[in-house]
């Protein structure tokens, strides 16, 4: 059923919200968390959508910004400082995706320039998302399959990492596995993986932190939180919540 809707939505231009028409990539960003004992699990979730509704982020400006299923951006929020990172991407055209925050993209021209020197090409898949972008997304989901369908696949307008210009998925230079779990593994993902706090970049939804995230592992979705934060939160295998020790943060 995913393959004909992403078909279907590829041929009528939704799809260009997107990085591309990958079914994974497609429905890669918000995947239904497992129960687990350390605290975000899926009754935790539950409860806190019946009692009470998301926290919005009073400083969304803030680079470590905490924007995830209980912390959401102000509703049409855009960031000011928006640039196109002089990066390629598998995609050719001009493109909002391409765009990120200036300290972002900078910091991301700087992490692709040190992965060639390395001998690993790495390519963008998709940055920046606007609010309009992922309501018209998320409203399509839920004409289709309802509320509580679209949820476990697809961000809430707002609580997308992508709306904060902060974030970008990426793949290897050959395009392969863009967004995709066989990304896994890869000089690409093990190159990011031991190098990108230097950058300031982190692995955003790391393995096996699904219940504290609220993601399956993403190796390609990186978020700029700047090198001091990234070194930290990567030397400990640990995550942004973890980082600054709480499920809810007023930002």
């Amino acid at each position: 059923m995913r393959k004909v809707l992403l078909s279907i939505l590829c041929m009528i231009g939704l799809a260009s919200l997107l990085s591309g028409c990958s079914v994974k990539h497609f429905f890669a960003e918000n995947q239904p968390i497992s129960p687990s004992k350390n605290g975000w699990t899926s009754q935790n979730l539950q409860k806190h959508q019946n009692e009470k509704s998301m926290e919005v982020v009073s400083n969304p400006t803030a680079i470590p910004v905490l924007v995830n299923k209980y912390n959401k951006l102000p509703d049409n929020y855009e960031p000011s400082d928006l640039v196109a990172p002089d990066i390629p991407f598998i995609f050719k055209e001009k493109a909002e995706k391409r765009k990120m925050r200036v300290k972002a993209a900078r910091a991301i021209e700087d992490l692709f320039a040190g992965a060639k020197q390395d001998g690993v090409s790495l390519l963008g898949v998709s940055a920046y998302r606007s609010h309009a972008a992922q309501t018209a997304l998320f409203n399509h989901y839920v004409s289709v399959d309802g509320v509580k369908a679209a949820m476990t696949y697809s961000a809430v307008p707002g609580t997308s990492e992508h709306e904060t210009g902060l974030a970008i998925d990426v793949t290897g230079g050959d395009g392969k596995c863009a967004a995709e779990d066989c990304f896994a593994g890869t000089a690409a993902a093990k190159w990011l993986e031991k190098h990108a706090a230097k950058y300031g970049y982190i692995i955003r939804y790391p393995k096996g932190k699904q219940d504290i995230t609220g993601y399956q592992y993403e190796p390609w979705h990186l978020r700029y939180v700047g090198k001091t934060i990234a070194k930290e939160i990567m030397s400990r295998k640990s995550t942004l919540e973890e980082y600054l020790q709480t499920i809810q943060v007023n930002n």
